[in-house]
């Protein structure tokens, strides 16, 4: 059976949230969800991109060996 919502189901979920939250809270409440929303987006995008990183690395290791940093030695000065 499929969940269908009328009109006056939305009306009076609208009026509870009004009364539970208030006016007042309201676009704190949204603002909050909206950024909850977006970082659950970033984090399954993330798990995604460094899965495709993974991959794209391990093939690079295969090809190239990293290039080595010279170590340089500093001249203590005598004063």
């Amino acid at each position: 059976m499929p969940f269908r919502m009328g009109p006056w189901e939305i009306a009076l979920i609208v009026v509870i949230i009004l009364i539970v939250f208030g006016v007042g809270k309201l676009p704190q409440v949204g603002g909050a969800i909206g950024k909850g929303i977006r970082s659950f987006r970033k984090g399954q995008q993330g798990v995604l991109d460094e899965d495709d990183e993974d991959e794209e690395t391990e093939d690079e290791e295969e090809e190239k060996p990293k290039p080595r940093k010279k170590a340089t030695a500093k001249k203590k000065v005598k004063k």
